[in-house]
């Protein structure tokens, strides 16, 4: 008897050391060792402090930059308020720098030549979880690697065919066209009235989303985008202090509960479908009609075998991604478009002109929408100045040559988009002013450097639905010219303040006028 509890006792020791080695690993000496690898190379940032690393000084800076709204000028330089502390970081150590995500180091990528190797070498580089509970709110194609994510791409890419998407563009209108009769009826009133235009594109895009990813299960699909609403802002909240796995808080437990609601929904409606394709009914003009059609086939050309095609999570999966990117990307373009276009009036002028010149007062059609050069430069240089995501957060999976240096596997790299996109050497000395006509010759003669711009990514991985979220802006845009006249409100606060995506913290109160 003595024996066995000599041995549970030293089992029992066994585990509290390892665990205390495992915590003292994480905590202090793994930072430690890669901030003195990252230090030999050249790189500079501030030393690791115990658990929190910069997060503390991070969020102060964050919290006091977004107290107040920042002056509208011709100046959009408004990485000061949107990240304050990588800001100032890259403005005192320089573009060799790193900051530090608790314990673990980020360094910064800003050269294009840097960027082009990662894009490039994407198998050797995977998504930053830069905090576990991200993967609460999506994961999807954007999360997968290696041979999975090979085969999901293959999956989904018929969804976002050029064809697939001309056919979607009823849907789109339908939508739209809902949100100009509501403020045709406001404004009918007086002639004109101020109005908050950011929850009527959130709400727009969610409409199209919807219709889009569900056909006929639109109203459940609706509810699925009330719920990714809250879950956004409990991501939002813990993301602004460092997550430990083992103690989970508030905000991750509500995740948890609303990451389970969601995917109740979502099977609901899935298995819906599969039923209904069983019995050959089901319609493939949706995202996920297209989406299902496309993994039965996959399953059927390797003979019902095990992995291949996806499962109902990753299905699952996947239409959250859809509903989380489609509906975020297009309303926060169209929301700074606005803003901007109000801001500047000649442009605001040339591009109704142009919408009113291909297709007058007609629905607009998907060739005239094609044709639409001002609208495309517009549209362009508002994602160049307001990028919907900031920068796309790395984690090196393996050693890896970076030019002449050589990051350790386990080091986060950030790839800073609007860093980027704002960047003197690369733009000129009116990086910050809104100017559409630095692409009047296309994306590719518009800067110095093929990797200057990339707000939906580069290279093999570049975001699959950018098309889709383009053509959804293009076409609400144009409706928008073609029906109403718009100015910023007196009211308005400029305030671009970073949720999950890049949007007005106070709104974007506008003065809207029936053309």
């Amino acid at each position: 008897m003595a024996s066995c509890v000599a041995v549970l006792i030293v089992v029992w020791v066994s585990i509290v050391i390892a665990w205390a080695w495992r915590v003292l690993n994480w905590v202090w000496l793994r930072p430690k060792k890669l901030e003195r690898c990252l230090k030999e190379q050249g790189f500079t940032g501030n030393s690791y402090r115990l658990l929190f690393g910069d997060t503390k000084d991070s969020s102060m800076m964050l919290r006091q930059a977004q107290s107040k709204p920042m002056k509208l000028s011709t100046s959009h330089d408004i990485a000061p308020r949107v990240m304050p502390f990588v800001h100032q970081t890259v403005n005192t150590y320089g573009r060799n720098s790193f900051v530090w995500v608790g314990p673990i180091p980020k360094v910064n990528i800003l050269n294009p030549e840097d960027l082009k190797e990662i894009f490039n070498k994407h198998e050797n580089i995977q998504r930053t979880v830069a905090n576990p509970i991200i993967d609460l709110l999506v994961q999807g194609l954007g999360s997968t690697v290696d041979e999975k994510w090979a085969k999901h791409r293959k999956i989904i890419n018929p969804a976002f065919h050029l064809e697939k998407l001309k056919g979607m563009l009823p849907t789109f209108y339908h939508s739209c066209s809902e949100m100009i009769n509501e403020w045709e009826r406001l404004v009918s009133k007086e002639g004109s009235c101020e109005l908050d235009v950011w929850p009527c594109l959130l709400n727009m895009s969610a409409d199209v989303i919807s219709r889009a990813a569900f056909g006929s299960s639109y109203q459940e699909g609706r509810k699925i985008f009330q719920l990714l609403q809250q879950q956004t802002k409990n991501y939002a909240a813990a993301i602004q202090s460092v997550h430990i796995p083992f103690l989970p808080t508030k905000h991750h437990k509500r995740m948890k509960e609303i990451n389970k609601e969601i995917r109740v929904l979502l099977r609901g409606i899935i298995n819906k479908r599969e039923e209904a394709i069983k019995m050959g009914e089901a319609s493939n003009h949706d995202l996920l009609g297209i989406l299902l059609e496309s993994n039965l086939k996959e399953i059927r050309e390797h003979g019902n075998k095990r992995n291949t095609g996806m499962s109902v999570e990753d299905v699952i999966e996947e239409c959250k991604l859809f509903y989380f990117a489609g509906q975020e990307t297009t309303s926060t373009l169209l929301v700074w478009a606005i803003v901007l276009l109000s801001q500047n009036q000649n442009w605001q002028t040339r591009a109704r002109e142009e919408v009113l010149q291909a297709f007058g007062s007609n629905p607009p059609t998907f060739d005239a929408l094609s044709q639409l050069k001002v609208v495309t430069m517009v549209l362009l240089e508002v994602l160049r100045l307001y990028p919907p995501g900031i920068e796309l957060p790395r984690t090196l999976r393996r050693k890896t040559q970076l030019g002449r240096f050589s990051l350790p596997a386990g080091v986060d790299v950030s790839l800073h988009i609007l860093l980027v996109h704002h960047n003197e050497e690369l733009w000129g000395e009116d990086a910050h002013e809104f100017k559409p006509e630095r692409f009047s010759d296309g994306v590719s003669k518009a800067t110095k450097n093929q990797f200057a711009y990339f707000p939906f990514g580069a290279g093999p991985r570049i975001c699959i639905g950018q098309n889709f979220a383009m053509l959804e802006a293009k076409l609400a845009l144009s409706l928008i010219l073609q029906h109403f006249t718009f100015e910023l409100s007196p009211s308005y606060a400029h305030a671009p303040a970073l949720l999950t995506i890049l949007q007005p913290q106070y709104g974007a109160h506008i003065i809207l006028s029936k053309r």
